[in-house]
């Protein structure tokens, strides 16, 4: 089942429905163009509200713009059922499953971002041969220390919070966990961020899901992911602690991490973080985006000296070093890059990476 929806002049997206191992149906949307990109996102979410959103809008948008995006909403959240009592981990993955099954996706990178991280690291160690690439952002390998009396304390006290103020007309609770979500926000996107809690889910669901998410501990999967990894964390993020995210790139052979200069566990459209997230994961994503669809014959018209300049700045080298190696002056290389850039299609920031993806593809 689907259906075509644009929310206030969003570009179009397809929503669709499909069935969980038992039996709970699980909204998601596809959206944008490219290689696809699945995204376990957080709980809160709501496939239709959240292209109005002033804090996941430019997401949304910028994800669309280099990848084909499948995103779902949780059990239990959005346009999900909401009749559900199993938020554990197991089920949490059968969901995703499901979503990939049903969008019909052989091979596939993918996001694990917050709460949907675990997931994300539990689908991939359980399918290797079907992602092609992990990005984990704002994540953790363990939700909570059940042994650390402070942090079980605190987390009674946030129950606590949910089942008194969850469902109340004013936000003066749910501005609580706003105020950690995006402490940087702006009014609106924070009065945003407090109604879409209310709408994305129901009180009894907020607490069974979030009890359900602190269960999860995913550390001793790490150690044996083979995809490669991305991990993107704020280092002031006041939700998840940047230490979590450091601990995921530590364990991961190969794992890279990228901190972003921000105090905010969504990074916000505004701030000098966001073109850094965006162009760590587009150039994450090229050679996706190469195998997907570089005609053959593009690589072949490249010249051997444009070959030659393409093979050092695929080694790192800047347009000095190049031109130095070469005996050429850095104008010319400018020059060879352009003409390079023009043969394989390719523009915008991320140029320069995507023509080195595309070489190392072609071997």
């Amino acid at each position: 089942m689907s259906r075509p929806a644009r929310v206030d002049g969003a570009p179009p997206q397809d929503v669709r429905f499909c069935r969980s191992a038992d039996g709970t149906r699980i909204a998601y949307a596809v959206h944008g163009s490219g290689p696809p990109l699945l995204l376990a996102a957080c709980w809160l979410s709501h496939l239709e509200f959240d292209w109005q959103s002033p804090v996941w809008r430019h997401f949304l948008l910028d994800l669309g713009r280099v990848a084909t995006v499948i995103r779902y909403d949780e059990r239990g959240n959005g346009m999900s059922d909401w009749d559900v009592a199993d938020f554990g981990l197991p089920a949490r993955v059968a969901d995703l499953e499901a979503v990939a099954d049903a969008a019909g996706l052989d091979r596939f990178a993918m996001v694990g971002m917050s709460q949907g991280g675990p997931v994300g690291v539990a689908y991939a160690a359980r399918h290797p041969g079907r992602l092609s690439r992990l990005i984990l952002y704002g994540t953790y390998g363990r939700a909570m220390d059940q042994t650390d009396p402070q942090a079980v304390e605190l987390e009674q006290t946030f129950r606590q919070m949910i089942k008194v103020g969850w469902a109340r007309p004013d936000s003066t609770f749910r501005r609580v966990f706003t105020n950690l979500l995006i402490p940087g926000a702006t009014a609106e996107q924070a009065g945003w961020l407090d109604d879409l809690q209310a709408r994305a889910t129901s009180t009894e669901n907020a607490v069974l899901a979030r009890a359900g998410r602190m269960q999860a501990d995913v550390r001793d999967l790490l150690p044996g992911l083979t995809v490669p990894t991305l991990v993107l964390h704020a280092r002031g993020d006041r939700m998840i602690d940047f230490s979590l995210g450091r601990e995921l790139a530590a364990r991961i052979p190969g794992a890279r991490l990228v901190s972003l200069d921000s105090d905010n566990h969504i990074t916000l459209a505004d701030e000098p973080a966001w073109p850094v997230f965006v162009d760590e994961v587009t150039a994450f994503l090229t050679p996706d985006r190469v195998s997907a669809g570089t005609p053959a014959g593009a690589l072949r018209s490249l010249t051997d000296r444009e070959v030659d300049v393409l093979r050092l700045v695929g080694q790192g080298r800047d347009n000095a070093e190049v031109a130095l190696a070469l005996s050429l002056s850095v104008r010319t290389v400018e020059r060879h890059l352009t003409s390079i850039y023009a043969k394989l299609g390719l523009t915008g920031r991320a140029a320069r990476a995507a023509a080195v993806a595309r070489l190392l593809a072609a071997g």
